[in-house]
């Protein structure tokens, strides 16, 4: 069992670097599946969640290549599989988002339960995944549920809608715009989450070619375009770690 012995008494001072945004990451690593083209991202949190991502993508068909400590280039150019990998999927709420950015991109996607459970399953879960489901219905895309969430696009291509999210959702929201990105016409969703990661995406998104406005606001509109191109991006600092510091320096 890990243990923290603190002994205090001593001034804090000096300054730290706040790391990249783990809720911005955890989306917009499995949004670059979204890219005919070689992206950059940088700024990238030091943590478990964001080394399983990269594996999946690796396994997804995507080149994959550290540059350092917070830097990743991604080549998403040659996809070999909608199918995430289950043992790798099933390992993190947030592979949900390769459902959104693979519907986006090829108009299909395979993946795990978040954690492996049924939508019903988990207090918590239930919801954001009704809800993006209810979105991604609206696009035109049939979904069915089992060990893995299986999504096809009619056509082979999302096409927009007006999507009115019955319970404010993050993760639905962050679905929705990456499916919507390369859909066929314009998504406009109601009552969309407005936290700092989902502005981070858009920005990502817009960054490659996207055309997302709102983002921040309730109402999100999203423009389907045809392609996104490649590019660099930072991811922007996490706050709750920002505000861990702070409170730090507040309390001594």
């Amino acid at each position: 069992m890990t243990k923290y012995i603190v002994q205090g008494g001593s001034p804090l001072f000096g300054e730290v670097h706040i790391s990249g945004a783990k809720n911005a990451a955890v989306a917009i690593l499995p949004a670059a599946l979204l890219v005919d083209g070689v992206c950059r991202i940088e700024n990238i949190p030091q943590i478990s969640d964001v080394t399983v991502l990269l594996k999946i993508l690796e396994q997804l068909g995507a080149k994959v290549r550290v540059l350092n400590r917070s830097d990743v280039e991604l080549d998403c150019r040659h996809i070999v599989t909608t199918r995430a990998p289950q043992e790798l999927a099933h390992k993190l709420r947030a592979s949900y988002y390769f459902i959104g950015a693979l519907l986006g991109r090829f108009g299909e996607a395979e993946v795990s339960m978040p954690g492996g459970c049924n939508f019903g399953g988990l207090k918590g879960v239930y919801v954001p995944l009704a809800e993006t489901v209810k979105g991604f219905a609206a696009m035109g895309a049939t979904v069915r549920e089992g060990d893995y969430i299986c999504a096809a696009a009619e056509g082979g291509r999302m096409r927009g809608a007006n999507i009115y999210l019955d319970v404010v959702s993050v993760g639905a929201t962050m679905n929705i715009m990456m499916a919507a990105a390369l859909a066929d016409g314009t998504t406009v969703i109601e009552n969309a989450a407005k936290e700092p990661h989902i502005v981070d995406l858009a920005n990502f998104l817009n960054t490659m070619g996207a055309r997302i406005t709102g983002a921040g606001t309730d109402t999100v509109k999203i423009r389907g375009v045809n392609a996104l191109r490649g590019g660099t991006y930072a991811i922007i600092p996490d706050q709750i770690e920002a505000g861990t510091y702070m409170a730090a320096v507040a309390a001594t």
